[in-house]
């Protein structure tokens, strides 16, 4: 990964597209597709970071993320779409999700901490991705309907057994105070370091 990252902006309304790009333009470098195909055909491993569009006429975003997956391509992505998230998302293959619309300063930010997770082993990056999940759930849907999802209750299995295999791991990144903040942000919880 080079110093300035290159994203792929995938949206089907072209205005909004090319705005994103406008406020991207001076950190990153910007590619822009229109549709699911043309994302497939402009993704490849020089992308570090792929904003996409869940609800897209042709190849939905879901396609889109399913078929990146599959080709394994090492890269971030965050669902940009109008598309309020539910139990579905558990098992997709996304980093972060924004709910349009959303501003210049969010895209920036959200590529700023998929960068940095980047960074990340591949087991601190699953963690971070499921907690942001939980996170978003958390957010989005009521206690009721989080305790009467299979899916959910998954996700919490799935995050306690990867919290103990990583916990060496985070209290080491959080004794650095720019991790910190990222932990209390994605994990919504404070942790005391010796």
């Amino acid at each position: 990964m080079s110093d300035t990252p290159s994203v792929l902006i995938v949206e089907d309304e072209p205005d909004l597209a090319d705005l994103y790009a406008a406020w991207l333009e001076e950190e990153c470098r910007v590619r822009t597709a229109y549709d699911g195909a043309e994302a497939l055909d402009a993704i490849d491993e020089t992308i570090d970071v792929v904003l996409l569009d869940r609800r897209m006429p042709g190849l939905s975003g879901d396609t889109v993320l399913d078929t990146m997956r599959e080709r394994n391509l090492d890269c971030r992505v965050a669902m940009v779409t109008a598309v309020e998230p539910d139990f579905d998302i558990v098992e997709m293959g996304f980093d972060d999700y924004l709910v349009k619309p959303v501003s210049g300063d969010e895209l920036v930010d959200v590529i700023d901490q998929l960068l940095l997770r980047s960074t990340y082993d591949d087991q601190l990056r699953e963690f971070f991705a499921l907690a942001a999940k939980k996170a978003l759930l958390d957010d989005q849907k009521t206690a009721a309907e989080r305790q009467s999802s299979q899916e959910y209750a998954e996700l919490e299995d799935r995050l306690a057994v990867l919290r103990v295999r990583v916990d060496d791991t985070m209290q080491e990144l959080l004794a650095q105070d720019g991790y910190r903040q990222l932990w209390r942000d994605i994990a919504g919880e404070s942790f005391e370091t010796e």
